[in-house]
Parts: C-alpha cells; sequence; structure tokens
C-alpha cells in the first residue's frame, strides 16, 4: 500500500486529530461539513483544509463550544445530551491529559471542570486553562467543595461552583449566568 499525499488523513486520524468520536468524523464527511476525498471507497480528509475551514467556521460563528471535563460515563451522557438539546458543539474528556490537548487545540466558549479526575487534578487544569484561554469562563463541577484543591483555585480569582449531584435546572441556571438562551424543553 503506498503512503498517503502528506496533506491527506485517514478518518481515524482525524478524529484523534479534532478530538471527537470516529462515527462523528464520518457523519461529518458524508455530509461534507468536512474537506474528504474518496480514494479507493475510503475517505481521507485533507488536513490543511481542515485547519482552514475549521478555522473559518469559528470565525464564521457557528455554534458555540463547550469543553466538558469529567471521567463520570453518566454525567457525560446527561451533558451530551443537554448541551445538543440547548444548541451548544460539544467536546467531552474523561481526564486531564485530553482536556489540556483540547483547550491547545480550539477555542471554548466555556468549559465545566471536575476536579477529581484520574490522571490530573482539577486546580491543575483550572490554572493551566487560565494560561492557554484567559477569558474562558470555568465551571466547576464536584462534590467536594471544601476540598484543597478548590481553595487553590478561589487562590486565583472567583469562579462559578456546581455542587453534585448535578441536576440539569442547575445547569440551566448556570448558562443563564454565562448570558446564553435557555431551551426550556431540556430534560
Amino acid at each position: 500500500m503506498k503512503p498517503l499525499p502528506h496533506n491527506l488523513i485517514t478518518v481515524k486520524e482525524t478524529a484523534e486529530y479534532l478530538n471527537i468520536p470516529l462515527p462523528t468524523v464520518y457523519y461529518l464527511v458524508q455530509r461534507g461539513q468536512l474537506p474528504a476525498v474518496q480514494i479507493g471507497g475510503r475517505w481521507r480528509v485533507k488536513k490543511d483544509l481542515l485547519d482552514s475551514d475549521i478555522l473559518r467556521k469559528e470565525e464564521a460563528g457557528g455554534p458555540p463550544t463547550v469543553l466538558v471535563v469529567d471521567d463520570d460515563t453518566g454525567l457525560q451522557a446527561m451533558f451530551k445530551l443537554f448541551l445538543k438539546k440547548q444548541g451548544f458543539a460539544r467536546v467531552i474528556v474523561g481526564n486531564g491529559k485530553d482536556a489540556l490537548a483540547a483547550l491547545k487545540k480550539q477555542k471554548f466558549e466555556f468549559c465545566f471542570l471536575d476536579l477529581q479526575l484520574p490522571d490530573i487534578t482539577g486546580d491543575q487544569i483550572y490554572k493551566e486553562a487560565r494560561k492557554l484561554q484567559p477569558e474562558l469562563p470555568v465551571v466547576i463541577i464536584t462534590g467536594y467543595p471544601d476540598s484543597q484543591m478548590m481553595e487553590n483555585i478561589l487562590k486565583l480569582g472567583p469562579v462559578a461552583m456546581l455542587r453534585k449531584p448535578l441536576r440539569v435546572p442547575d445547569l440551566q441556571q448556570v448558562l443563564r449566568l454565562l448570558g446564553r438562551k435557555v431551551a426550556e424543553q431540556a430534560a
């Protein structure tokens, strides 16, 4: 098998590059929303155009994107459904390494950040997020509001916090506080 031209990447590589699920890449490619060509029945994405297309769409005011950082799969599913109903694009990750990679790769409208993660503490991620995207509103989600991590974050300035277990009305209230219109049918 001969190597791909330098600017073409596989669908799997695209999913990793954009930090989105593989089925989402297929969906976007098939609908012409990602710059791709079919070679031998397989999709290949034009990486150089991908970068410029994404930047152009962000500048053109596509749907705002929210970063959710939490290792609880039930909470991830709740955020996925809730944010979809609110009209947000979303990047949902379960660890600090993926959160930092996402923050380096793209701009977010705001972020929901759990403090207890399997690899990097929430306060470390918060501090790094402030460096990478100083204007990013971060909402801390935790079951441990009196923790040392929370104290470390508060030393950096005021922050919004939601206690676990989360409820949809709490999320709706946070969106209102952040100046976003809330769809009332969200469950």
